[in-house]
C-alpha cells in the first residue's frame, strides 16, 4: 500500500503531466521547501507518469521587508546548492500607494516571475489547502462575487506559459509531517504573527476556531471555490458567442447591443472584455460607473473612467480601453530640421526625408519650427473649401479623442503648418514649383 508521501508525489507528478522545465517560486519556508523537495525526488527517481528527467530552477524573491531577508536568500541558496538546483534571486521594490503591503508584494513577486520565466517553462507555487481557504475567506470579506470566490485555480496561464498550485489540497499539517519525517529545515518569517495584516488575523485568530469546531472547514471551503469556478466556466461557455460579437477588431466593445441587455448579463460581458484585455476584475460599482458615466453619457461628451492603471473613455458609440497617457497640453518642442526630433511618451520620432512622408512648404529663415500637442480653434486645411473648428474636424476626419490629443502639430513660429499623419493646413500648402519639405513619423508606440 503506498504511503501518504507516495501519494503526494503521485498526484504532483500528474499535475506536472508532460512539462519538462519548471521554474519553483522558493520563499524557504515550510510550503515551498517540502513542494522542492518533492521536486526534486521526482526529478532523481523518475516517477512512472514522469518518463524523462525534469529541469529544475528556484527563484527566491527578496521583497525588503524583514531584517532578516538576507539571510533567507543565503539559506535558500545553500539548500538548492545541496539539492543540485540551479537558483537565483531577485530583489524587488513594493508599490504600496494602491492596495497595501499584502497586494504590493504579491504584485511584485508575479511580476518578477514573469520577468524569469524562460520558453516552454512552467511556474509552480506552493500555496496550499489552508491557504486556498483563507483566500476564500478575504474574498468574501471584499464582497466578492463568484469569480473572486473561486479564490485559486490550481492551474491557470500566465505570462505565455502555466501556472501549477499542485499543493492545494493538501492541508498544512500534512505539509509539516511530511517535512519533519524528511528532516527538512525551513525559515519560519515572523510578519506571519503580525495580526494587522488580514491573512495573518484569519491564520492567527479565525481558522483555528473554525477547524476546532468543524475539523474538515478547509476542505469544504476549496469545494465551495471549486463550485465558484465552475459557474464562471460555465458564464464563460455561455457568453463567449456574444462577446466575440461585440468585440470589434481594434479590441474595442461596442455599446448598443449592451444596452437592451440585463443589469446582470451587461455586468458579465464588460467583466469578461476587461479580463481578456488583462484588467483587474472591477468592482461592481466600478462597472455601473463605467456605464452611466461613459456609455450613456450625453453625445456630445468626451467621458473618461480611470481604472487602474488604464483608462476607459468611449468613441464612436463603443468603449476603449486605453494606457493612461501622459497630458501633453502645453507641450513645445524646438525643432531643427536638419536632426531627427524624439518625442515625449514614447510617441516616436520624427525626420525629415526625400520622400515618403507629408509634404510641406518649407520654413523662410524667419520662422521658427516648433512641434505642439491640441489644437483649437479654426482651422483651414487643403482640401477644403471652408475652415472648421478643429473638434469638429478632427470628428469629420475620424480620429479619436484620445489621438488628437497625441497628433504632433507643426507650427513655423504661431502658424500652423500640420497634424502629421492627418492633414496639412493652408498656411503649410507647397507649391507645386517649390521643393518642400517631406516630414516622416516613425511611431515607436501605437497609440489606439
Amino acid at each position: 500500500m503506498a504511503s501518504s508521501h507516495d501519494l503526494l508525489l503521485t498526484a504532483l507528478a500528474e499535475q506536472i503531466g508532460q512539462h519538462k522545465k519548471i521554474l519553483l517560486g522558493f520563499s524557504g519556508g515550510l510550503d515551498s521547501t517540502v513542494l522542492l523537495h518533492l521536486l526534486v525526488r521526482l526529478r532523481t527517481q523518475p516517477h512512472q507518469l514522469s518518463r524523462e528527467r525534469v529541469g529544475l530552477r528556484a527563484i527566491h524573491i527578496h521583497h525588503g521587508l524583514n531584517p532578516k531577508a538576507d539571510l533567507w536568500v543565503e539559506h535558500c541558496r545553500q539548500v538548492c546548492a545541496d539539492w543540485q538546483v540551479g537558483f537565483r534571486t531577485e530583489k524587488v521594490r513594493l508599490d504600496t500607494r494602491q492596495n497595501g503591503i499584502e497586494a504590493a508584494a504579491r504584485n511584485a513577486r508575479y511580476h518578477a516571475f514573469q520577468r524569469e520565466l524562460q520558453q516552454d517553462e512552467v511556474l509552480i507555487t506552493a500555496q496550499h489547502l489552508d491557504d486556498q481557504a483563507e483566500t476564500f475567506l478575504l474574498a468574501l470579506k471584499r464582497g466578492s462575487g463568484p469569480a473572486g470566490l473561486s479564490s485559486m485555480p490550481a492551474r491557470m496561464p500566465f505570462a505565455g506559459t502555466t501556472l501549477i498550485r499542485p499543493l492545494l489540497n493538501v492541508s498544512r499539517a500534512e505539509l509539516e509531517e511530511y517535512a519533519q519525517a524528511q528532516k527538512l529545515q525551513w525559515v519560519e518569517d515572523d510578519s506571519n504573527q503580525d495580526d494587522r495584516y488580514d491573512r495573518n488575523f484569519l491564520r492567527l485568530n479565525i481558522m483555528p476556531l473554525f477547524n476546532q469546531r468543524w475539523p474538515h472547514f478547509p476542505q469544504a471551503v476549496s469545494r465551495s471555490a471549486s463550485l465558484c469556478g465552475e459557474q464562471e466556466q460555465l458564464l464563460d461557455e455561455l457568453l463567449q458567442e456574444s462577446l466575440d460579437s461585440l468585440i470589434t477588431a481594434e479590441g474595442s466593445i461596442s455599446i448598443p447591443p449592451l444596452e437592451n441587455s440585463s443589469e446582470a448579463k451587461r455586468n458579465a460581458l464588460l467583466r469578461r472584455w476587461l479580463n481578456q484585455c488583462g484588467v483587474k476584475m472591477p468592482a461592481r460599482e466600478q462597472l455601473q460607473r463605467i456605464w452611466s458615466e461613459v456609455a450613456l453619457a450625453r453625445q456630445d461628451a468626451e467621458p473618461r473612467f480611470r481604472l487602474g492603471q488604464y483608462d476607459i473613455r468611449r468613441y464612436r458609440q463603443q468603449l476603449w480601453l486605453l494606457p493612461q497617457y501622459q497630458d501633453l497640453a502645453g507641450t513645445l518642442l524646438a525643432w531643427d530640421l536638419q536632426q531627427s526630433l524624439t518625442l515625449p511618451d514614447g510617441l516616436g520620432t520624427l525626420f525629415c526625408s526625400k520622400e515618403h512622408g507629408m509634404t510641406v512648404r518649407k520654413p523662410t529663415r524667419h520662422e521658427q519650427v516648433t512641434i505642439r500637442f491640441g489644437v483649437q480653434g479654426n482651422i483651414s486645411i487643403v482640401g477644403r473649401q471652408h475652415s472648421r473648428h478643429s473638434k469638429k474636424l478632427w470628428q469629420e476626419l475620424g480620429i479619436a479623442p484620445w489621438l488628437r490629443e497625441r497628433t504632433p502639430l507643426l507650427y513655423y513660429n504661431e502658424k500652423l503648418i500640420a497634424a502629421l499623419g492627418v492633414f496639412i493646413t493652408k498656411e503649410g500648402q507647397n507649391l507645386p514649383d517649390d521643393e518642400g519639405i517631406s516630414v516622416q513619423w516613425k511611431k515607436i508606440m501605437l497609440s489606439i
